[in-house]
């Protein structure tokens, strides 16, 4: 299992963001970071200086999203909907698309119920519910 660290993440959306600018070839999953990195206008400057990157504290009292975590779930996302896991994310991400009628609003629907998984998990001690992500992101795909 790959398990960056902060640094590392940091590192490589401001290296995605700068070959992007520069015309530089990117590898595939750079590719999908920077389609993400294009959505989100308000924080190429976040990406811009790698060393102020490294150094940015982001806390919830700030009122600022972490524009790194962010993007991070864009692509935790597009993997998980690449590969349907956990099973059935996919069809569910799918119809709430069809619902919001853009990809970008479901993805953000969707790091809700993702954001919402990992915090419990991670609160309890235990591993994250797969069905219950599901259930949260179906849920926004019928109801909301």
């Amino acid at each position: 299992m790959f398990t960056p660290s902060q640094a590392d993440v940091r590192r490589f959306f401001c290296a995605v963001y700068a070959k992007t600018r520069a015309g530089q070839p990117l590898e595939a999953l750079e590719t999908l970071a920077s389609l993400w990195i294009d959505e989100h206008p308000e924080y190429h400057g976040d990406f811009a200086n790698v060393d102020v990157a490294l150094a940015t504290m982001y806390d919830v009292d700030s009122g600022k999203t972490n524009p790194f975590l962010h993007l991070s779930m864009h692509l935790s996302i597009s993997e998980q909907c690449s590969i349907d896991q956990p099973r059935g994310i996919r069809q569910a991400v799918e119809l709430l698309v069809a619902r919001r009628d853009s990809l970008h609003e479901a993805h953000h629907a969707t790091m809700d119920c993702l954001g919402q998984m990992v915090w419990e998990s991670q609160r309890a001690g235990r591993p994250p519910d797969g069905a219950a992500y599901i259930e949260c992101v179906q849920r926004h795909a019928t109801r909301d």
